[in-house]
């Protein structure tokens, strides 16, 4: 196939994904989602919106100087500041691009922005013209796109690409429109854009009424060239266009519709578990491509069949996208080599973990449970990194008893800056004894929001994985803990939020000894 068959996989997972989850991600567990989204091979990652915080701006410029590869991109409204603030975060990108939008639905210019479209387009004009002093990589957005009259389309995409757009996204911001309406939408633009040949066509669309996916196969075959995706389809509301799900339609399809990714579908099963583990947005059992059942086998006939021949019921093996081909159980013999050998097979580099720490994990664990799993070191590498030794609250232990005839009681020992200190408290189960003893040690107290347990696999011997959101001082933060026990896991899910507390002061405190001084 040619260059012009290719389709361009903008992954906005980081930025529109983000926005989607009840608390933030830190700064680490961006880079950590970056340098994955990274080994999948898009060509564009869409990182964040750099004016909007503090923050989110460090989070960009910090996966701008150290993730190579894709394209990194930031997004910013048609206003200088957002474009100067996305311009100084991408300095350091080895390759960069700053996308900027206005919308231009009646409906949007009427009640929205209360402005006309020519004054739209004469925004746009403005500041694409200064985003090119950044880059000369702009892509423009017509926000609300499917429900923009066609010709006022044509009228603002021609003189975006006269203004210096290499790329002209046409969102489904709401998700409303269907696979046909998109594709009329498309090609009109195709045929009626004088410069249309200037810059390459994308699109975004929504899944509210579970056309994301469809939509975005629609306006390629139409002639788009860039589809931008979340892993896992996250996103506002119902989600985006997933990653996984249109990357396997061209790649399962090409010969139908001619086109192709740079994708490794390999990385997908990796990639899709490290979002739903660090975003804590679990993936439905019968998710497409990466869900549990996506490769299982039930009904008596497609067992028999695919025992006969694979592709009878399955069009695509497992392990073309990445889901393990078999399991091997390790015990406390295994030495670092094995570790090091199955994480390889399981898709990662030695610069994903820490071998002494992740082998001092595994170790404790296995004397714990006997057998330890591939999801179970997937797990270690995840929580190895989240608990840093450097913290201000360490977990020490955890001693807690209960039964059914007396009020439960926790005794937690942390280091608190170095300093060893214990509490014990009472509660009406080991978990809310536990958390109190926490806030006696603290002298905080936060709102529980949401509790979540889940195993990390199967059997009475899986991991528990406690995943918390709580409020402190109007703020969501999210922690997350794994330990064969649950209340251990619950702990150290709470310490987690303590700890992000602690960072969220220490930031704020900056901020107002800067205005003092």
């Amino acid at each position: 196939m040619q260059e012009q068959d290719k389709v361009w996989i903008f992954d906005t997972t980081l930025r529109d994904g983000e926005q989607a989850l009840k608390a933030s991600l830190t700064e680490d567990d961006k880079i950590q989602l970056a340098h994955t989204i990274s080994r999948l091979n898009v060509d564009v990652m869409e990182v964040g919106f750099p004016v909007s915080s503090p923050a989110d701006f460090r989070s960009v410029q910090r996966i701008a100087t150290e993730v190579k590869g894709p394209i990194i991109c930031g997004l910013a409204r048609s206003v200088a500041k957002d474009i100067e603030a996305c311009g100084e975060a991408l300095r350091t990108a080895q390759q960069s691009r700053i996308h900027t939008f206005i919308a231009t639905s009646p409906l949007h210019l009427e009640h929205k922005l209360r402005m006309s479209l020519d004054d739209a387009t004469a925004m746009a004009v403005k500041s694409i013209k200064l985003a090119r002093n950044y880059t000369d990589d702009v892509e423009f957005s017509c926000e609300d796109a499917g429900r923009t009259p066609h010709w006022d389309l044509c009228k603002i995409v021609e003189q975006a690409i006269n203004a210096g757009a290499s790329t002209i996204n046409l969102p489904d911001t709401v998700g409303f429109v269907t696979p046909d309406e998109y594709a009329a939408m498309i090609r009109h633009l195709m045929n009626n854009v004088p410069n249309i040949d200037k810059a390459r066509l994308s699109v975004h669309c929504h899944n509210d009424l579970g056309l994301a996916v469809a939509n975005s196969v629609a306006a390629v075959q139409a002639g788009a060239r860039q589809i931008e995706c979340t892993i896992n389809g996250i996103g506002e509301r119902a989600g985006n266009c997933s990653l996984e799900e249109v990357a396997m339609i061209m790649k399962m399809r090409k010969d139908h519709l001619k086109v192709y990714t740079d994708i490794k579908s390999e990385e997908i099963y990796r990639a899709s578990r490290q979002v739903a583990k660090i975003c804590n947005m679990p993936v439905q059992p019968n998710k497409a491509i990466v869900g549990e059942n996506a490769f299982a086998h039930s009904s008596g006939i497609h067992q028999d069949g695919v025992l006969k021949a694979q592709n009878t019921y399955e069009i695509m093996s497992p392990e073309s996208v990445g889901v393990p081909s078999n399991q091997l159980n390790m015990t406390s013999r295994s030495g670092r080599h094995v570790i090091e050998h199955r994480l390889e097979e399981l898709g990662y580099q030695k610069s994903d973990y820490d071998m002494d720490g992740l082998y001092k994990s595994f170790i404790e664990l296995a004397d714990q449970k006997g057998t330890v799993y591939d999801y179970d070191l997937e797990a270690m590498i995840y929580f190895n990194q989240i608990n840093d030794k450097d913290e201000k609250y360490q977990l020490e232990f955890v001693n807690s008893a209960s039964n059914s005839q007396s009020v439960a009681s926790s005794t937690i020992g942390m280091r608190i800056d170095g300093e060893a200190k214990q509490e014990a408290a009472t509660g009406n189960g080991p978990v809310e004894a536990s958390f109190a003893a926490i806030e006696r040690l603290t002298g905080m107290s936060v709102e529980m929001i949401e509790y979540n347990l889940e195993a990390t696999g199967q059997g009475a011997s899986s991991l528990g994985q406690v995943n918390i959101i709580a409020k402190y001082d109007g703020r969501p933060y999210h922690g997350a803990g794994i330990a064969a026990d649950v209340v251990e896991a619950s702990v150290r899910a709470m310490i987690r939020v303590y700890n992000l507390i602690y960072r969220a002061q220490k930031v704020s405190d900056l901020k107002q000894q800067r205005k003092a001084g």
